[in-house]
C-alpha cells in the first residue's frame, strides 16, 4: 500500500466499472482522485464513498470542460500526477457498409478524439513536474472484429497516439510517460451493452451463449474483472514503472496470444 501516495490522478469515465474500479486501487494506494463522467448521480454517489475521491461532470468531448476540469482538480487537489483516459463507448455491430458518418464520428469523437483532449491538457499540467499519462485502449487496438470497425479504428488510433506522444515527450524534455493499456473481456457494463448490441445486429449468439464462448477462448479461463486492469493502471502509474514510455499492456487473459 502507499505506491502513489502524495500524487493526484484524474480519471474520465470514472463512475462505474473499470474507471470506478481503477479509482478505488488508487485511492487504496494513497492517492488523492478525481473522476468524472457524464453519469452525474453515479459518480457523486461514488465519489461520497471516499474522503480522498472527487467527482466533476464531465463530456469529455467537449475541449473547454477538458481545461475547466483539469483547473478544477489542481485547485482542489494541488497539482496533477496521473491522468487516465478512460471514457469509451463500443460500437453497435453494424457492419461497416451500414455505418453511418454520424455513427462512426459518434464512436471516434469518445474513444479517440476526446483521448487526445485528454492528452493535450493532461501534458500542460505535468510539463514542469512530470507525470504519467495512461491511454486505455483494448485489445481490439491490435486484433479485429466483425462489427466493430469504428471501435478498432479509434483504440487502434489510441494505441499510436499513446507512442507518438511518448516519443514527443522526450523530444521536448518533459519527464511525461505515456503508455496504453490493452485489456480483453473484462465483465462490466460496458462489456454486456456491447454483447447485447452485437446480438441484436446478429454478430452473435445469444448474450450468455456469447460470454461461454470468449471464455472458452480465453486461455486464463475466465473473463476478466475490473480489479485485474485497475492492478495494471496502478503499475503504470506508479515510480515502478518509470522506464516505461511508449508501451502497451496487454490485460486479456491471454486471448490476443493465440
Amino acid at each position: 500500500m502507499g505506491r502513489l501516495t502524495g500524487k493526484t490522478a484524474f480519471i474520465s469515465g470514472g463512475a462505474r466499472g473499470l474507471g470506478a474500479e481503477m479509482a478505488r486501487r488508487m485511492h487504496e494506494e494513497g492517492a488523492n482522485v478525481m473522476v468524472t463522467d457524464i453519469l452525474v448521480d453515479e459518480g457523486m454517489a461514488f465519489a461520497s464513498e471516499h474522503k480522498n475521491i472527487e467527482f466533476l461532470p464531465h463530456d469529455v468531448t467537449d475541449e473547454a470542460q477538458w481545461e475547466t476540469s483539469i483547473a478544477k482538480t489542481i485547485e482542489i487537489f494541488g497539482g496533477l500526477d496521473i491522468l487516465v483516459n478512460n471514457a469509451g463507448i463500443t460500437h453497435d455491430g453494424t457492419p461497416v457498409e451500414d455505418t453511418s458518418l454520424e455513427q462512426w464520428r459518434k464512436v471516434t469523437s469518445i474513444d479517440l478524439d476526446a483521448v487526445f483532449l485528454g492528452c493535450k491538457y493532461g501534458v500542460r499540467a505535468m510539463k514542469e513536474n512530470g507525470g504519467s499519462i495512461i491511454n486505455v485502449s483494448s485489445i481490439y487496438g491490435i486484433v479485429g472484429s466483425a462489427g466493430q470497425a469504428a471501435y478498432h479504428a479509434a483504440k487502434g488510433g489510441v494505441r499510436l497516439l499513446t507512442k507518438g506522444m511518448a516519443a514527443e515527450m522526450g523530444t521536448l524534455g518533459y519527464k511525461i510517460r505515456v503508455n496504453s493499456i490493452h485489456p480483453g473481456f473484462v465483465v462490466t457494463e460496458l462489456l454486456r451493452g456491447g454483447l447485447k448490441q452485437a446480438v441484436e445486429a446478429g454478430m452473435m449468439p445469444g448474450e450468455n451463449e456469447a460470454i461461454e464462448s470468449l471464455t472458452e477462448a480465453t486461455p486464463a479461463g475466465r473473463l476478466g474483472v475490473p480489479m485485474d486492469i485497475a492492478n495494471g493502471v496502478v503499475f503504470l502509474a506508479s515510480d515502478e514503472a518509470e522506464w516505461m514510455t511508449g508501451s502497451e499492456l496487454v490485460i486479456d487473459g491471454g486471448y490476443t496470444a493465440q
